[in-house]
């Protein structure tokens, strides 16, 4: 099926160290990797079987000087990219880039909504419908959730409903972190909205990748060297999850079931 207009199609890690990530990453989540690079960048794709998911960027020194640093970004499909850079920028958000072009694919830009948390959107002409994330049936090695973590949940419910055509679905009370919205596109779950802890520094988005174990996956992000700072716990529907900072300092997020 033909992606539309608000699918997240694509998922990347900025980090220092993309070798270090590519072992971090792979075995953890079954990827297979691929040197994609263009312009003299170290840039790689990776897979699950047959699913494209997404691509690692190296940071350059330049970049981090600018203010990159270690994160997950996720690109949006939309119909128009400098349609949606004029509207996101009348609505307050930020422009970090536009008037890129992804060869063999389309344009895209890098943006961030009012709250300051950064994605892509792109305008996808290849004509190949996106694997990354699991829109019906769980597979391993795909984004199953996208969540933003964010300082003004109602403003970013007007921005990406407006922008992208999402629609409010379930929503959970959390006590003290408010409420956790759900969102859906379409005929599919696509993630949530909550508020942003203290602890939290930025708002930001959040991918939950699914790997094959929850335990097995717990194991082998600690003994990587990643930071773990919430779970592993079970959400509803049975699975688990857990969030960890990797060893080079970005923020990421785990999904999967428990082995018998």
């Amino acid at each position: 099926m033909a992606d539309k207009h608000g699918d997240f199609v694509w998922y990347e890690l900025m980090t220092p160290d993309p070798d270090a990530a590519q072992a971090f990453y792979g075995d953890m989540l079954c990827w297979q990797f691929e040197e994609a690079g263009f312009n003299g960048q170290d840039y790689r794709s990776f897979s699950a079987g047959d699913a494209q998911i997404g691509g690692i960027l190296k940071l350059t020194p330049p970049m981090i000087e600018h203010g990159g640093q270690p994160s997950w970004v996720g690109y949006i499909r939309v119909d128009d990219v400098p349609e949606t850079v004029g509207k996101v920028r009348d609505a307050g958000g930020h422009v970090f880039m536009e008037g890129g072009e992804v060869p063999d694919v389309g344009p895209f830009a890098m943006l961030a909504d009012p709250q300051g948390a950064p994605f892509y959107v792109i305008d996808d002409r290849s004509g190949q419908p996106s694997h990354a994330f699991s829109k019906h049936e769980p597979k391993v090695g795909t984004c199953a959730w996208n969540e933003l973590i964010t300082a003004d949940p109602d403003a970013a419910d007007a921005f990406y409903t407006t922008q992208f055509g999402w629609t409010k679905g379930d929503a959970m009370e959390m006590g003290p972190m408010g409420t956790y919205q759900m969102y859906e596109h379409g005929d599919y779950g696509l993630g949530a909205i909550m508020q942003k802890p203290d602890e939290i520094p930025a708002s930001l988005w959040a991918f939950y990748f699914r790997a094959p174990d929850i335990d097995e996956a717990l194991e082998k992000a600690t003994a990587g060297g990643a930071q773990i700072v919430n779970g592993p716990m079970e959400i509803p529907g049975g699975d688990h999850v857990f969030q960890g900072v990797d060893p080079q300092g970005a923020l990421f997020s785990i999904i999967g079931s428990k082995g018998a």
